[in-house]
């Protein structure tokens, strides 16, 4: 039974497509591997396998907290704020003006390529372009008109990007006034004429006043 099948379907295949059973199957056999490629390839990795990102990418990110307003701090101060204590927001300082810069941690925290100017007023390096140390402060004494302007963009720059969070405050209590200050202030005791004391006349001195009127 099976063999009369087997026969009936070779005759078939002959009758309708022109092929011997071999061909026929061998053919059968090609578009099934080209169909299975071409599924492989162009339709079951975008439809049906998951793409994943790659944590460190999940972990950048991340929301960062919102700037917290510091008011009027200290030079000093503004070092702790340098990108080392990651518990703290990372700041930096142009023209006495303190700004939030932890969006930009790749820049100036550890490591970045302008992590010299974290946690310090570095007006007078931006404005030179310059990494030396004796640069990063806030002194724009004795700065050219081109780099001024340098500086003028900078600031720019960090007004649109970042959030301004305080200023520096530098002020010191004035020193205490010198004794000669005083002293030329009012006269002191020393300087000061005692009055001249006049005694009142005796008998004697009348009696002489009054024969000299005679």
């Amino acid at each position: 039974m099976a063999v009369e099948l087997l026969e009936t379907l070779k005759e078939a295949i002959t009758a309708y497509t022109g092929l011997s059973p071999n061909a026929f199957f061998t053919v059968l056999a090609a578009g099934v591997a080209i169909y299975y490629v071409v599924s492989v390839l162009f339709g079951g990795s975008s439809d049906h396998q998951p793409q994943h990102r790659p944590r460190s990418f999940e972990e950048e990110v991340q929301p960062l907290p919102p700037p917290v307003q510091l008011g009027e701090i200290s030079e000093e101060k503004l070092k702790a704020y340098d990108g080392n204590d990651p518990e703290k927001p990372l700041l930096m300082a142009i023209k006495g003006q303190i700004y939030d810069v932890s969006q930009s941690r790749m820049f100036y925290g550890p490591g970045g390529p302008y992590a010299l100017f974290a946690g310090k007023d570095a007006s007078r390096a931006l404005a030179k372009m310059s990494f030396e140390d004796k640069d990063l402060n806030g002194d724009l004494t004795g700065l050219g008109a081109f780099e001024l302007d340098a500086l003028q963009d900078w600031e720019y720059k960090f007004m649109s990007k970042y959030v301004k969070v305080g200023s520096i405050n530098n002020s010191e209590a004035p020193p205490a006034e010198s004794t000669a200050t005083d002293s030329a202030a009012g006269p002191t005791e020393s300087t000061v004429a005692e009055p001249v004391h006049v005694s009142e006349p005796t008998e004697e001195d009348k009696e002489a006043k009054e024969v000299k009127d005679e």
